[in-house]
This record gives structure tokens, C-alpha cells and sequence, in this order.
């Protein structure tokens, strides 16, 4: 009895790594990472060679030499005899302090302008749809330029609010200034347990949220909210003798002192790239709230829901999907539109290490190389942080 056997499996040969499709698809992505290897081989080396020739070295030490300039806006205490590498964190704080502002005022502008330009207000509407094809049909740098002469132009000078009461908000053409607050003895007390605050409401609304989808009762989580975030803060800072104040702005000499400055060119940019963005983004909301069926209004409107529910439950929840996306790319171009704040004399990250220093010390391989890496950890950062928010909320199918 004689029993059947299957081939034996061929020998390796060496044209089955272009022949056969088992080894083919690796042969192939091999060959490629060698081919890219070698290119970015050969750009090094040329590079060290162009340097070596113009009598260069590829070194970072520059970065703990003395700066030896100023810098007007700043978050950490700097003066002209730091470090290049401490300037080029101010520089770096600035274009992270523009970027978060600029992305959540530009996504309020955004949602809202957006959803007004779904009114059925004939003048509501149109009036979005200027405000839409305008900011978006001129560059950016323009928008830079004109916002920052209309509040050096417009706005009147420290000297104008002499022996006037100014309040707790200054607007002068020098910048703005808000009270900036002080904490006393047990301040800090009272900002944990507002932070704390904030931890148990969002445990508290997860658990709303899983409440309700097992007995379908809805609880009140507005107020809930409300109270969970301010009585126990509302308490202990009455409690620990209100160990938190305001400083107010006062007028000293030829400006003002006191409170938090913020520069007019800081407040210009922040502005233009608000507005500038913040169009864009309102078109990307409008896609969105269009992309969801009508019937799901109808739907709503039968079950009873208020126009305002049903945006926030129904709408909203199901225009994310096509929101988030391209709602990244927006931030993204924020953050690296920011670099022309250096038209308004606003030193951020480009103005500082990819300006100043550059000039001053002669190594625009290394600071360029240093600039390309920060703004490419940014990039990455939001576009994971967004990503990670992008499933959460999309909408799960059977």
C-alpha cells in the first residue's frame, strides 16, 4: 500500500526574492531602506565636507554662550547675559503661548461662526459668509500686518489714561493688561482643591454619562457640575481668609505696571491668526453639522428635543467624524503660521533661535536643524492628542 507524499518544498534560490510574492514585498522595502540609508549617508557627509571646507564644525556648544540680546515678551525671567539655549526656550514658550491661544479662541470663532452660517437669519448668515471668504481669500501675513497697525493706530497711549480710572482691563497701543493674580499664605491650597475639583467632575460626569446609558436617566449635570466645581474652592478661600487677590494695572510713570502685559504684538498676532484660522474652521464645522442626515433633526424635534439638545446630543456627536480630521490640520497650521510673528517683532521660536542666535553665532545648520525638530515635536504632539480625542468620539458601528 503505497502512501501519497506532497512535493517537497523547493530550495531557496536567490531570484525567488524578486520572483516569488512571498519574498518579494520584503526584497523590495529592503532595498528601498538601503537606497534611503545611503542617500541620507551622502547628504550627511556632504554636508560635513561643505562645512569642513568653509572652515566650520557641527557643534551645539554655541548654546551655552552669552545671548547678549533682549527679549520683550517673555514667561521666564531672561536678560541679555543668558544663554542662548535659555533664549531659545523664551523664544519656544512664546510660539507655545501663541500657538494654545490662537487654537481655542480660533476653534470658539470657528463653532460659532460656523453654526450661524446655518441660520435662518438672511443677515446672520451673510454676514459669516464676509466674514468666512474674507479672512480666508488673503494670506495670513497680511491679516498679521493689518491687525497689528490697527491696534498701534487705533488704540490711545498710556498717556491718555492719566487721572482716569482705568479698571481692571487696560487697552492702550503699548499692549494690554489684566489683573494678574497673588497668592497669599494658603493660595495654594485653594488652587489645589480646584484642580482637585476638576479630577471629581470628570469622574463624575463618566459616570453620569454610563448612569444613563443603563437606566436612561438623566441627571442635572449642569448644576452638579457648577457646585462640584466652586463650593469646595468658593469655601476654602473663604475659609483660609481669601488668601487669593488681584493685582491691578496702574499707570507709573510713562506706562503702566502691574498685572499681566501682554504686548501688542502679541495681542496682534494672536488676533490675525485667531481670525484667520478661526474661518477656516467654520467652514469645517458647517461640513460637518450638513454631513448628518436631516432626519436626525426630525428625529429629535419628534422626540421633543429643543433645537439646542438636540445640536449638542445628536448633531454635534455624529459631525465629529468628519470634524476632528481636518480640524487637526488647522491647528497644526496655526502653530507653524505663528513663526511669522517675527513681522511684528514678536520673538517667538523663529525670531530667537532661528533669527538672532542664527545670526550672531554663525550656525545656521545647527539651528535650523534645532527649529525643524521643535516644530516637528509640536506637529506630532497635537496631531496624537487630537488623534487619540478623534477615537474616543467617533461613532461606533455594528
Amino acid at each position: 500500500m503505497s502512501v501519497a507524499t506532497g512535493a517537497p518544498p523547493p530550495t531557496f534560490r536567490i531570484d525567488m526574492l524578486w520572483r516569488d510574492e512571498r519574498y518579494r514585498s520584503g526584497f523590495i522595502q529592503a532595498i528601498a531602506m538601503i537606497i534611503l540609508m545611503l542617500g541620507v549617508a551622502w547628504l550627511v557627509n556632504n554636508t560635513i565636507e561643505n562645512l569642513s571646507a568653509l572652515g566650520k564644525d557641527f557643534d551645539f556648544g554655541f548654546l551655552w554662550q552669552s545671548a547678549q540680546y533682549d527679549i520683550n515678551q517673555r514667561l521666564i525671567e531672561y536678560n541679555n547675559q543668558d544663554t542662548n539655549a535659555r533664549a531659545a526656550l523664551v523664544g519656544i514658550l512664546n510660539t507655545l503661548l501663541i500657538a494654545v491661544m490662537g487654537c481655542v479662541s480660533a476653534t470658539f470663532l470657528g463653532v460659532v461662526a460656523g453654526v450661524l452660517r446655518l441660520s435662518k437669519n438672511w443677515l446672520i448668515a451673510r454676514l459669516m459668509t464676509v466674514y468666512v471668504e474674507t479672512f480666508r481669500n488673503v494670506p495670513v501675513l497680511i491679516w498679521i500686518l493689518l491687525v497689528a497697525a490697527v491696534v498701534n493706530e487705533s488704540l490711545p497711549s498710556p498717556r491718555a489714561f492719566r487721572g482716569v480710572d482705568t479698571g481692571a482691563f487696560v487697552a492702550t497701543n503699548r499692549g494690554f493688561y489684566i489683573p494678574a493674580p497673588i497668592l497669599d499664605a494658603g493660595g495654594g491650597i485653594v488652587v489645589g482643591i480646584f484642580l482637585a475639583s476638576i479630577v471629581a467632575l470628570i469622574i463624575v460626569r463618566r459616570w453620569a454619562r454610563k448612569r444613563q446609558d443603563a437606566t436612561g436617566e438623566q441627571l442635572p449635570l449642569f448644576w452638579i457640575g457648577l457646585g462640584i466645581l466652586l463650593v469646595p474652592a468658593v469655601l476654602a478661600y473663604f475659609v483660609l481668609g481669601m488668601p487669593i487677590r488681584l493685582e491691578y494695572p496702574e499707570l507709573k510713570g510713562f506706562n503702566f505696571g502691574g498685572g499681566i502685559y501682554m504686548r501688542d504684538s502679541l495681542v496682534a498676532l494672536w488676533l490675525a491668526l485667531s481670525l484667520y484660522t478661526g474661518a477656516f474652521i467654520s467652514e469645517i464645522v458647517r461640513a460637518g453639522i450638513l454631513s448628518v442626515s436631516h432626519g436626525q433633526t426630525e428625529a429629535a424635534a419628534a422626540l421633543g428635543l429643543r433645537p439646542n439638545r438636540a445640536m449638542r446630543l445628536i448633531i454635534l456627536p455624529q459631525a465629529l467624524r468628519v470634524i476632528v480630521p481636518p480640524l487637526i490640520s488647522q491647528y497644526l497650521n496655526l502653530t507653524k503660521n505663528s513663526s511669522l510673528a517675527i513681522a511684528v517683532g514678536y520673538m517667538d521660536a523663529t525670531g530667537t533661535l532661528g533669527g538672532i542666535t542664527l545670526n550672531q553665532t554663525g550656525r545656521e545648520m545647527e539651528c535650523i536643524l534645532l527649529l525643524m525638530g521643535f516644530y516637528l515635536i509640536v506637529s506630532l504632539f497635537i496631531s496624537t492628542v487630537m488623534n487619540i480625542y478623534n477615537s474616543r468620539v467617533k461613532l461606533v458601528e455594528r
